[in-house]
């Protein structure tokens, strides 16, 4: 709707995660490479958190597009409202194997599957989605899984995703078993000012701004979307996508601070505690370079420029 009248090729803040618009800072940056690493080097459980919007979809999307042009056989569990036996089900069918009416059946099955990986020195890979909502029977399911392993390494590699109330479940003495278990443990943090303001200038460049179109947002506009994003990214795409619709319905070619505030105070923005990572000691940046240079093929060859020259400049970016 708007997109002819700021000189945009498609809309730069739609919220679907989208692995084209990602944009590396360096705590981002880590958390990706903590998930890379965990496959490339067998390490069988990682856990990665943060508060609702700060990215943890985008990093699941990233990671599954290089399994997929890895040919890494995996699995994507994004509803986890399941039982222990509905989850093992839905692990098996979504690798494409018969689901099995029992867990024995199941068991067997996925050990086959898991050895046969095994010998084409390759892995297969659990990304489970929403791992606050495991039942605890679940969570003792997935600890259980960890054990499929030969002498030198696990054969099944585990992802789990969610909020910072998955913490406080691992964190509980029943689970201490899966928690000792976890070789990196990352949690995810909100944006910077500064960061917000080079995560939208490169949202706009990606999606085909011109020189006009980079002026959309204006100094004082830009400190109105951070005080009241808070630097979360799902709400910064929310406010921008709400202002350059309110814009184009003004036929205004620039967002006002004013703009920003109305779209708040209807959003009813509120205050949210902002989270922390825990970084890791490899080096992220080689493991993320090596992402990307995989799953880049599938990306325009003018938005694969753009994105290169941003993961690779100094300072500050997600």
């Amino acid at each position: 709707m708007y997109k002819q009248f700021y000189g945009l090729r498609q809309s730069p803040f739609e919220i679907s995660p989208d692995p084209k618009f990602y944009y590396a800072t360096p705590l981002h940056n880590e958390a990706l490479a903590s998930l890379i690493y965990g496959v490339k080097g067998r390490k069988g459980f990682v856990v990665t958190t943060g508060e609702v919007g700060t990215g943890k979809s985008l990093l699941v999307r990233c990671l599954l597009q290089w399994l997929a042009k890895g040919q890494i056989s995996f699995s994507h569990i994004f509803n986890t409202r399941l039982s222990a036996l509905e989850f093992l089900q839905y692990f098996l069918a979504d690798l494409g194997l018969p689901a099995g009416s029992n867990k024995a059946e199941i068991l067997i099955r996925l050990n086959q599957h898991l050895i046969g990986q095994y010998r084409r020195s390759s892995t297969t890979v659990l990304v489970v989605d929403e791992g606050q909502l495991l039942d605890w029977e679940v969570l003792e399911e997935i600890r259980l899984l960890t054990n499929l392993e030969t002498a030198q390494q696990k054969l099944l590699q585990i992802i789990l995703v969610g909020q910072p109330e998955l913490e406080l479940k691992l964190d509980s003495p029943g689970l201490r078993q899966l928690k000792q278990r976890i070789t990196f443990r990352c949690r995810l943090q909100a944006l910077s000012e500064q960061q917000t303001r080079a995560y939208i200038a490169h949202r706009l460049e990606i999606a085909g701004a011109n020189s006009h179109a980079g002026n959309l947002f204006p100094e004082a506009t830009l400190a109105a979307i951070a005080q009241h994003s808070r630097g979360i990214p799902r709400l910064i795409n929310t406010i921008c996508e709400n202002a350059l619709i309110e814009g184009y319905a003004r036929q205004i070619p620039e967002i006002t601070p004013e703009m920003i505030h109305q779209i708040a105070v209807d959003s009813r923005l509120q205050s949210t505690q902002q989270p922390e990572l825990i970084c890791d000691s490899f080096n992220h940046n080689e493991l993320v370079n090596d992402l990307f240079s995989t799953i880049e093929s599938s990306v325009p060859q003018d938005a694969k420029n753009v994105t290169r020259q941003e993961r690779n400049k100094d300072g500050p970016d997600l």
